[in-house]
């Protein structure tokens, strides 16, 4: 059932209070994968943690994502999905020093990789191409676990644009940032059951 004008003022309202009184987790992700999870087609994140993390590690159960491009985005997304490389590149102002977050998530599942060989079976799951899962994700620090993350996407109701400060940067998985979200405000893009289909799927696919 789509928001109603009252609902929408709550979330509003719930945002901009939490907003002026607290930080969020986020954790850096492609801008064309925010894209990608609030308009349906993926529902999974695949991550390993960065160079200066010892492994990855789930942070919280909620957060934000903070938006990243780079050049080799474009070759690393499948065919069909490549609309979402500039709808994502949006949200980054590289020129202007700011990023713009719209989309939260909380937690639906956290599946450790223990099966590699089934990641072929939740591709549709994503918009990542073969290759990339395979060199960004399996072969990069091959003794760290892979994990798949199901989420529950949502559109925050009033999209939050941000300086991009140095403290941003590095090869880390998780930061603060100036904007509090208590996981309910906004719009939820796909509904529990499918996401609970989704984790099922996951974890026959990937784990022992």
């Amino acid at each position: 059932m789509p928001p109603t004008a009252a609902s929408t003022r709550q979330a509003d309202t719930a945002l901009q209070a939490d907003t002026a009184t607290g930080t969020s987790l986020a954790l850096k992700e492609w801008a064309a994968v925010g894209a990608a999870l609030l308009d349906g087609r993926q529902t999974v994140l695949l991550r390993k943690g960065g160079i200066h993390e010892q492994r990855f590690e789930v942070g919280g159960s909620r957060f934000v994502l903070f938006p990243t491009v780079a050049h080799s985005h474009s070759e690393r997304v499948r065919p069909e999905h490549t609309d979402v490389l500039p709808v994502g590149a949006g949200d980054v102002d590289e020129a202007g020093g700011s990023f713009v977050v719209r989309c939260g998530v909380t937690l639906a599942d956290a599946v450790e990789v223990t099966r590699p060989e089934g990641l072929a079976a939740i591709a549709d799951l994503h918009i990542w191409t073969a290759e990339s899962v395979q060199a960004d994700r399996l072969d990069f620090r091959p003794k760290h676990p892979l994990h798949v993350l199901v989420v529950r996407a949502v559109a925050l109701p009033t999209p939050q644009r941000l300086e991009r400060l140095p403290a941003y940067g590095g090869c880390t998985s998780w930061l603060e940032l100036p904007l509090s979200w208590d996981g309910r405000a906004g719009t939820q893009v796909h509904p529990d059951a499918r996401l609970a289909e989704d984790a099922a799927r996951v974890r026959a696919a990937v784990a022992r």
